[in-house]
């Protein structure tokens, strides 16, 4: 499957993206690149690889490797252990270009 330039401006319309005919056509080569790279994966026999939930050991320590460096990053000190305060409400609306006093207010992005 080709990813053919108007798909392309499509899904630039959908996110709200001007792209210039340079993005264009980079996006172009890039988006057939990773579909391109994902036939090549695709092709692969995988029917003697067991299925795993999670391909690398580094989550989910167990505590007989808490001192492993590779794991040492799950196992950091909790640098949340109290509250920490946030913003007020008042304060954050304050520079705000629309607000109804509780939410920011801003234009609907689905309606052009």
């Amino acid at each position: 499957m080709k990813v053919t330039e108007k798909e392309v401006q499509y899904v630039a319309s959908l996110a709200n993206l001007a792209l210039t005919d340079a993005e264009s056509a980079r996006m172009l080569v890039d988006l057939n690149s990773i579909l391109e790279y994902v036939d090549r994966l695709n092709a692969l026999d995988t029917s003697s690889v067991p299925p795993t939930a999670q391909v690398s050991d580094r989550f989910d320590v167990e505590s007989s490797r808490e001192n492993d460096e590779r794991s040492s990053y799950a196992t950091r000190d909790d640098v949340l252990n109290g509250l920490r305060v946030s913003l007020p409400q008042q304060e954050a609306l304050a520079n705000a270009p629309d607000s109804d006093g509780t939410f920011f207010e801003v234009p609907k992005v689905i309606e052009r």
